[in-house]
């Protein structure tokens, strides 16, 4: 008799931690994982919606006669493209790619498209992946995006270095959305790793923009890259937060929301310091900018804000439950919350009236702040006891340069 008075008492209590659990994971829609990150400047964030727009040209036909091109455009001269592949030509290896000369911005562009979802192989590639199946440069990666990677530099790498060399003022920009983003995170490590093949180029030249990325690359890699390779994550999107293993999700594409709650649950139960702990853990690659645009509880989006930072832990650990979670991901969507924040990071400093020379001596010192921030990141890894993560030498990055230069090939057999 007794232990059936318990019953409703314990029910009440499951039901009133259940109700806290889902408060809890509706308020991250307030942005709450980059609450305490800084804001991002107009200079830094300005290639990202453009880039946006490289990246959806890259599902044109036929460049000269658009069919799905955005509001004002793609901002783009065909005669620039370069090079244009799709399936027939990748033969399913990797999602269609095109490289651009602009000439306008003084950059070379590897655009790489992001999932079909008609298209099998783009499944059985973004699948391919078991947890801690492969390593590279002393992390974890994900299978079958090194292996697009590795597919995509070993057919690019003389017209890469022919307009390197040609070009020695050019930047080299790998931008990518979903798919793509990982394997221009994992292309852009190799190139890093491999720049004797690309004529030597500088680090400093190289970058990489994920759009929208999926977990690609371990802990101790995602924050050691952070100085070339940047991740943009629209407000509540569910791939850079999704922990299990991508076949799980499309394999329950029947009950998303289900699969949605049962990863919230299976995340909010384990202990930040475990995660860190697990060095087959994949993450969100390299500096973060997470663009806000709505808050709870409002029918009206805001003004957006960016925020940046190099985190080590809170790194999109958890799925947010929100209606937007799926379309947050689109490339359109990102595009446009993307323009409306440079658009109001543009406004602000023209409310402000910076000189232009003050101007200038802010992006000098923002590179120095952003390396500092890379620097204190690494530390941070390194003293939180993330697995294979290590400061540089005499706390410098030149010398961790000179390391890469001197195991390139040894790494090297990482890119045949």
């Amino acid at each position: 008799m007794s232990v059936a008075c318990c019953v409703p008492l314990v029910e009440c209590v499951s039901c009133l931690a259940c109700i806290r659990w889902v408060w809890k994971k509706f308020l991250y829609t307030a942005g709450r994982e980059s609450e305490n990150w800084g804001l991002a400047t107009a200079t830094e964030f300005e290639p990202i919606p453009r880039l946006c727009r490289y990246i959806l040209s890259v599902y044109e036909d036929d460049l000269t006669n658009p069919i799905w091109a955005p509001p004002g455009g793609y901002g783009m001269n065909p005669q620039w493209v370069l090079l244009k592949k799709d399936y027939v030509d990748t033969q399913g290896k990797v999602s269609p790619y095109m490289i651009y000369l602009d000439h306008d911005n003084a950059d070379i562009v590897v655009a790489i498209r992001g999932l079909n979802l008609g298209k099998e192989s783009d499944f059985l590639l973004l699948l391919d992946n078991k947890l801690g199946q492969t390593t590279y440069d002393g992390g974890y990666v994900h299978n079958g995006l090194l292996k697009a990677a590795q597919y995509v530099l070993q057919e690019e790498c003389g017209i890469l270095r022919e307009l390197v060399e040609r070009n020695p003022d050019y930047t080299l920009t790998f931008a990518g959305h979903s798919l793509g983003a990982g394997v221009v995170t994992l292309l852009t490590m190799l190139v890093v790793k491999n720049r004797e093949k690309l004529g030597h180029i500088e680090r400093k030249r190289i970058r990489c923009f994920a759009i929208a990325p999926a977990r690609c690359i371990s802990l101790n890699l995602a924050v050691r890259y952070a100085d070339v390779i940047n991740s943009v994550v629209l407000q509540d999107d569910f791939l850079p937060r999704t922990t299990v293993a991508l076949e799980d999700v499309f394999k329950s594409l029947f009950c998303f929301p289900c699969l949605l709650c049962i990863m919230c649950l299976k995340d909010t139960c384990t202990l930040e310091e475990k995660m860190l702990q697990d060095p087959r853990r994949l993450y969100a690659p390299g500096r973060l900018y997470h663009i806000i645009v709505r808050k709870p509880f409002r029918c009206k989006r805001i003004s957006p804000l960016v925020k940046t930072a190099v985190p080590v832990d809170g790194r999109f650990e958890h799925i947010v439950l929100s209606c937007n979670a799926t379309s947050d991901h689109a490339i359109i969507w990102i595009l446009q919350e993307s323009e409306r924040a440079f658009d109001s990071l543009l406004e602000k400093e023209r409310i402000m009236g910076i000189p232009p020379a003050q101007r200038m001596e802010r992006q000098a010192s923002l590179v120095k702040e952003h390396m500092e921030e890379h620097r204190a990141a690494i530390e941070r890894a390194v003293a939180l006891d993330v697995p294979h993560a290590y400061s540089p030498s005499y706390g410098t990055f030149h010398e961790m340069e000179k390391g890469e230069n001197s195991s390139a090939a040894q790494e090297a057999k990482g890119y045949a």
